[in-house]
């Protein structure tokens, strides 16, 4: 008979099997070319651990034609919301509905009740927007470094939001293409002008976990499932923020 196996995903693997619906958050700085393969490359990771994935698009309006997280705010019972839950990952315009809830209602569970039916609620907005809407939670928003060196000062610009009127300390993604991670060189020059600048002018050492983009089948998919399971620790329980909330 085969022994259970121990490894780095045990843990958070159990604390699926008690299903809460836990909240992360993606942090755009205007380099959404950047940061969508990233996004759409954890939600297939957190999927293939048969966790369901709903994405609230704060850059996306809500409309009637297309629906959205303002909807099942104004009522989560509606045929709406039931037919939300059908899918392993749901994608939401959510621009008007994520700027009519705060910190106060995510702890109250006004997302818990809506996204009963999945595991992670992932929000994706601006970082100014992110640090109003999560201001004080411990949540630890993910904020990607794309390779471009043009980068370096609207990710500083979003970092300096998160943590200055947030209080939030992000998880870093330093986005390295396959020809130029080498072993002993894994920080793009946007990177390091990055952490340069936030030791410098914020006194904060960002330490940034490495994603090498390849086209070669597999290639990202260890450092995509690590940082998934980084991010899947970090995130906030909405059941227990409740439940301590109420008491």
């Amino acid at each position: 008979m085969f022994e259970p196996c121990i490894n780095q995903a045990a843990g958070l693997q159990a604390l699926a099997l008690q299903h809460a619906v836990r909240l992360i958050a993606m942090a755009s700085h205007g380099r959404q070319q950047g940061e969508l393969p990233l996004l759409w490359g954890l939600c297939a990771r957190w999927i293939d651990m048969d966790l369901s994935v709903a994405v609230l698009d704060g850059h996306a309006f809500e409309s009637a034609a297309n629906p959205g997280l303002a909807d099942l705010l104004d009522n989560p019972l509606s045929r709406f919301a039931e037919d939300a839950g059908k899918d392993a990952r749901l994608v939401l315009p959510a621009a008007v509905g994520l700027q009519r809830l705060g910190p106060t209602d995510l702890l109250s569970g006004s997302l818990n009740d809506v996204f009963k039916d999945y595991d992670i609620v992932l929000i994706y907005a601006d970082a100014s927007a992110l640090a109003t809407l999560l201001k004080d939670t411990n949540l630890a928003p993910l904020l990607v470094m794309p390779p471009t060196q043009d980068a370096a000062l609207s990710a500083y610009i979003a970092l300096k939001h998160l943590l200055l009127q947030g209080h939030l300390h992000p998880t870093v993604a330093n986005i390295v293409p396959d020809n130029r991670a080498t072993p002993s060189r894994l920080e793009t020059p946007s990177a390091m002008n990055l952490m340069h600048c936030a030791t410098t002018f914020l006194g904060y050492r960002v330490t940034p976990h490495t994603v090498i983009a390849s086209s070669e089948p597999g290639r990202s998919h260890g450092d995509l499932a690590h940082l998934a399971l980084q991010l899947l620790e970090n995130a906030l329980p909405l059941q227990q923020a409740r439940r301590e909330r109420l008491h």
